[in-house]
């Protein structure tokens, strides 16, 4: 397990989320994390909204599930789970996410709220599923957030994970030169392998029922988006100023984009998705 030499906190991934808004909306759209490729053709909304699908499929979500998304970023998720029918409580830490959020959904459902995961109010065993696309990484106490999960679900419930990965014995080379700041500049709490997750999943008292390694199919994200950035830091001069603005601490996730993009292709980084259910 992987941890940065900085510490991160709630507050800074907050505040690195607040500093990038309108960046993240406009090189990611309303999907915060990783496309999935199956044809190769996808474009970066239609990759992913599929991952989105992928792991609500996983859940089993039907008419009148009721659905916990940890860390739902702009609510494209959390939406998508409302439109099959569940209710959903949607909590992130970044008051201008929700706001984004609130702001396209209709009615009370998704119910967002302005919550640190370790910190959530929500009662035990009322919910059917948790779903928790890359949000656990900027968690500062893993073994806390996974038991969380279990204790809000009810038994049987099902729990979907998707995560950025450690491979399993990486050089310390490439710790220093890519993992390590990948996590720190990235506010990322720790990277974990596989078999860590499962571990804490397994001593929350979750049954994992599989690991999918999705890395061939999400690692295409970096290479778009590297070219998204690029093109914007040509065009607009929003993205020039705030390279340069030395009292924005997340400019220097620029590079970040180039770190992950080389992360995957030297094979020192996986994505995966767990799949559990609470006995």
């Amino acid at each position: 397990m992987l941890v940065p030499n900085t510490p991160t906190s709630a507050a800074a991934v907050a505040r690195h989320y607040a500093e990038l808004d309108a960046f993240y909306r406009e090189l990611w759209g309303d999907h915060l994390h990783h496309g999935l490729w199956l044809s190769g053709h996808e474009s970066i909304e239609e990759a992913t909204s599929a991952l989105a699908s992928l792991a609500m499929d996983e859940l089993h979500v039907s008419p009148g599930s009721s659905v916990v998304d940890v860390g739902c970023g702009y609510g494209a998720t959390s939406r998508m789970l409302a439109a099959r029918g569940a209710n959903v409580t949607a909590l992130s830490v970044t008051p201008e996410q929700l706001a984004y959020a609130r702001s396209a959904s209709k009615g009370g459902n998704p119910c967002y709220m302005l919550c640190d995961w370790l910190q959530n109010p929500l009662p035990d065993g009322a919910f059917d599923g948790v779903l928790a696309i890359e949000s656990t990484e900027h968690m500062v106490d893993q073994s806390r957030c996974m038991h969380e999960m279990a204790r809000v679900l009810r038994p049987g419930g099902r729990l979907v994970l998707c995560a950025w990965l450690s491979c399993d014995a990486p050089a310390s080379l490439t710790k220093y030169l890519l993992l390590e700041p990948i996590c720190r500049e990235g506010r990322l709490a720790w990277m974990g392998t596989a078999a860590d997750c499962v571990a804490l999943l397994r001593d929350a008292g979750m049954l994992v029922e599989r690991f999918d390694d999705l890395t061939p199919q999400v690692a295409r994200t970096w290479s778009m988006a590297f070219r998204r950035l690029a093109r914007a830091m040509l065009a607009d001069p929003r993205y020039r100023e705030a390279l340069l603005d030395t009292a924005l601490d997340s400019r220097v996730f620029a590079l970040t984009v180039l770190r992950i993009r080389l992360a995957y292709a030297v094979g020192a980084m996986r994505y995966g998705m767990f799949v559990a259910r609470k006995g």
